[in-house]
């Protein structure tokens, strides 16, 4: 009776270690970003994984899949391991300057707020569905607020970039490259826009 029992034990155990090698190995997976990151419908016509997370956040948070992607574009160029450079001094590799990290380049306080708030401690930043998750609750929480439209990606992304105390103080009017940068991601969220409609038909 104890050995069936211990052989019992043994054979759930194995069957964890096996379980938990196969997501590690998935873990080390990488998803190549797409051929054309310009054109939304060739991006998930390669990946169609992609459009139903996508629609999956919207439906969840009120965020566009046009927004949400154009994010992702921006912040990542669609790599899901993307992180800053590190700065060096000589040869030798300094700190980053910012934790964050993979499709939507969450920062770690922030990340690990949603994941306390979604009940997601196994959420990955590298997870595609993960990420656009993140990005519509953290721009549902800029919508409530700071009463920016979720149809406006301008003023969306700046609030997202800056967090949403950096965007109540104003600084983010000052800095000409944020500016610039918040133009391309507006206009690549109506550029999404236009082509979803045409490749839906």
């Amino acid at each position: 009776m104890i050995n069936a029992r211990r052989s019992t034990m043994i054979g759930r155990l194995g069957i964890a270690f096996f379980a938990l090698g196969l997501l590690a190995l998935s873990g080390c997976a990488t998803t190549a970003p797409p051929r054309n990151s310009q054109s939304i419908c060739q991006v998930f016509d390669q990946y169609p994984s992609w459009y139903r997370d996508a629609l999956a956040a919207q439906k969840r948070w009120g965020t566009p899949v046009n927004v949400l992607m154009a994010f992702v574009q921006r912040e990542s160029d669609f790599r899901g391991k993307a992180r800053p450079d590190r700065p060096h001094f000589l040869f030798i590799p300094l700190p980053r300057r910012s934790s964050a990290y993979g499709y939507a380049q969450a920062q770690d306080p922030v990340w690990k707020e949603y994941r306390r708030e979604n009940s997601g401690w196994f959420k990955s930043r590298k997870n595609m569905n993960n990420s656009l998750d993140f990005l519509g609750w953290y721009t549902d929480r800029i919508h409530r607020e700071l009463a920016i439209s979720k149809w406006d990606p301008k003023n969306l992304y700046l609030a997202y970039h800056e967090g949403i105390g950096g965007y109540r103080s104003g600084q983010w009017k000052h800095d000409a490259h944020l500016l610039q940068t918040a133009d391309v991601v507006d206009n690549l969220a109506r550029a999404y826009g236009a082509q979803l409609r045409q490749c839906r038909q």
